[in-house]
């Protein structure tokens, strides 16, 4: 069973991921049930303006909570609040049971106002929740088992809700939000005790004031700030295509209300197919080389879709089976499917890399930023809609091309001011697509501070393996005439890797590289070394350098040994002398990475780290009959 899956065993995570589940289902029940009232029972001439209305009404709590619940889920046990967030939810569908009673639209529309109150109070735990109970390996797969279920509640919650209000009496989807509540209230008494993040923190009442506090220490950390900005970016991208699902299914595709069913079905299956796909991709850890891969998923199948559609040629009214059989509609599907696809590649590591990378105590602050900027992004995107369709008078093909050229640009932007997302891309495909990357021991890495890892020289992309399998960025010490070289400087540069040269060569070289690395561990980053110096002529290890015990002697740290196993020989290596004379071998090899027990600085010399690297290919599980018999010299 695949490891997301198997964490629906754990009661450390099912009935926290049933509870959320169950909120986001019950959510959706309601709005669909209330936007149908409010087109089949208002007057026409209103259900634009009522329609917008509970659309600003459900989003401007995340406004105006968002910020206070980031600092009481930071400040509290998190199973408590869950459930008290679950009883307000119980509360909340009473009064919506009174509402669908007295047949009071404006009543329903104040209660969805209370759902976004509770939604903005819920985010900040749910995603605060899931760091502190999932291990680094089991996070993309929690989060990616998160964003298939909401995704899929959203449809099955929106298609029941549209069942039971059109039947005759009220009292069916009166009783089903009442009782969805009451279950996920009982889901979340199971959620087991999680101690606060900060119990220190004196809570801000003023609102205006704790949001925009919020939001000033987000950009503190770059990376995290820019992933929220991303994550941000999708809701706006997805909300401009899920807004106009009715219309577009109306107005272009001339379907019934059947179709656009089938068309939020095959989106919601396919972000939930992405969302899961995700651990098996990454390797269950948080690889953001995803992200590159879903921008690019979405701009092209988004752009695709515009071409269907403005392709499409009227074929009369259609319903359910006419229109599955219409020219044209799986192209339509299968755009959609994999924008949903696209999309949970791009959305998951990122949630999972705001968990990974923000400070442990402000987790749920930094999603509560996360949850405001969402909602300012979804709200420009209602007012993209609203010009562009009715100022403009453009169509909604016309649309979702300029949203896509705009998708185009925020991701050129983001990618351009955060290099890591491209870099990662290059090294997940190298790793996954080139060899089959198989590793022991990265636990060994500490997670936080300052760490030197040194590994044997095999070939020309060693870092690349390393820096796709590694959780936490490295910064790597490279020869300087690599490093200039022209095409390939900028990417280096971006990579903040470090060059090095020798004594003879340049002295000034060497010692800025020497201050470089001290900069690096006193801002407590990972260094890579190869103390080899250069790549092994023969398939043997050659003698380390000393430079490593200079590097500990300045700044005492932790220093971890790594070996790479089954590289020697491939195209990428010295095996051939001439590059002419290379051939693509050992595409798709099994190629091992060995991490060592860390080695205090104490202990550190570079005949001791050699000897831990050796030792560490001796381990070697994967044969290489073009490896020599032995690759030591010692």
């Amino acid at each position: 069973m695949s490891k997301q899956f198997a964490l629906l065993k754990e009661r450390r995570f099912f009935p926290f991921f049933l509870t959320q589940f169950l909120g986001a289902f019950n959510d959706n029940v309601f709005k669909n049930a209330l936007v149908i009232m409010i087109a089949f029972k208002v007057a026409e001439n209103q259900v634009d303006i009522l329609t917008n209305l509970a659309f600003g009404l459900f989003i401007l709590p995340f406004f105006l909570f968002s910020a206070f619940a980031g600092q009481v889920a930071d400040k509290y046990e998190k199973s408590m609040l869950i459930q008290r967030v679950k009883v307000f939810e119980i509360m909340v569908m009473l009064i919506a049971c009174v509402g669908f009673y007295l047949n009071s639209v404006g009543l329903l529309i104040f209660v969805l106002f209370l759902m976004g109150s509770q939604s903005s109070l819920f985010g900040p735990v749910k995603y605060g929740y899931l760091p502190e109970k999932l291990s680094t390996d089991e996070l993309i797969g929690g989060n990616a088992m998160v964003e298939a279920s909401t995704f899929i509640s959203i449809l099955l919650g929106t298609i029941l809700g549209g069942v039971l209000i059109a039947l005759d009496s009220v009292f069916p989807v009166s009783f089903a939000v009442v009782m969805f509540a009451f279950l996920g209230f009982l889901a979340a008494k199971q959620i087991p005790n999680s101690p606060p993040a900060d119990g220190s923190i004196k809570l801000d009442w003023h609102i205006w004031r704790a949001t925009k506090n919020n939001l000033k220490f987000l950009p503190g950390n770059r990376v995290v700030f820019l992933s929220i900005l991303g994550i941000s970016w999708f809701w706006f991208f997805g909300s401009v295509f899920l807004a106009q699902m009715p219309n577009y299914a109306r107005t272009v595709l001339q379907g019934n209300e059947h179709v656009v069913t089938v068309l939020l079905a095959m989106f919601s299956i396919g972000i939930g197919a992405g969302s899961l796909l995700c651990e098996k991709l990454s390797g269950r850890r948080v690889e953001i080389g995803l992200v590159p891969v879903g921008a690019m998923g979405l701009a092209l199948f988004s752009f695709d879709l515009y071409c269907a559609s403005v392709s499409w040629v009227n074929q009369g009214a259609l319903n359910f089976q006419s229109f599955l059989q219409a020219t044209g509609a799986w192209r339509v599907c299968l755009d959609l499917a994999m924008i949903g696809v696209f999309g949970g590649l791009y959305i998951v590591p990122l949630y999972a890399l705001i968990q990974e990378r923000s400070e442990k105590g402000h987790v749920s602050r930094v999603i509560a930023g996360n949850n405001i900027i969402n909602a300012l992004f979804m709200v420009v995107a209602a007012l993209l809609g609203m010009v562009v369709l009715g100022a403009l008078g453009m169509s909604i093909p016309q649309l979702f091309l300029i949203t896509t050229a705009l998708h185009v640009i925020v991701s050129l932007y983001i990618f351009t001011v955060v290099p890591e997302f491209l870099m990662r891309l290059v090294a997940w495909f190298l790793v996954s697509m080139v060899y089959r990357v198989k590793y022991k021991g990265l636990d060994n890495i500490p997670a936080e501070g300052p760490v030197v890892v040194v590994c044997n020289h095999v070939t020309f992309i060693d870092p690349l393996i390393l820096g796709g399998r590694i959780r936490r960025p490295v910064r790597f010490v490279m020869y300087y005439k690599i490093f200039q070289q022209g095409l390939m400087k900028p990417l280096f540069k971006a990579a903040k890797t470090i060059p090095i040269a020798s004594p003879k060569e340049s002295i000034e070289i060497m010692e800025s590289a020497f201050a470089s690395v001290k900069a690096a561990l006193d801002d407590n980053d990972v260094v890579g070394i190869f103390p080899e110096g250069a790549l092994t002529a023969d398939g043997h290890m050659a003698a380390f350098k000393k430079g490593i015990e200079r590097i500990v002697a300045e700044t005492p740290v932790t220093v971890v040994p790594m070996a790479l196993n089954n590289l020697w020989g491939s195209y990428f290596s010295r095996y051939d002398k001439r590059v002419i004379d290379r051939r693509p071998r050992k595409l798709w090899a099994k190629v091992e990475l060995i991490v060592g027990q860390p080695i205090p600085p104490e202990e550190v010399t570079a005949e001791r780290l050699f000897e831990a690297v050796s030792e560490l290919k001796a381990q070697a599980e994967i044969a290489n009959p073009l490896s020599p018999k032995t690759d030591s010299k010692a």
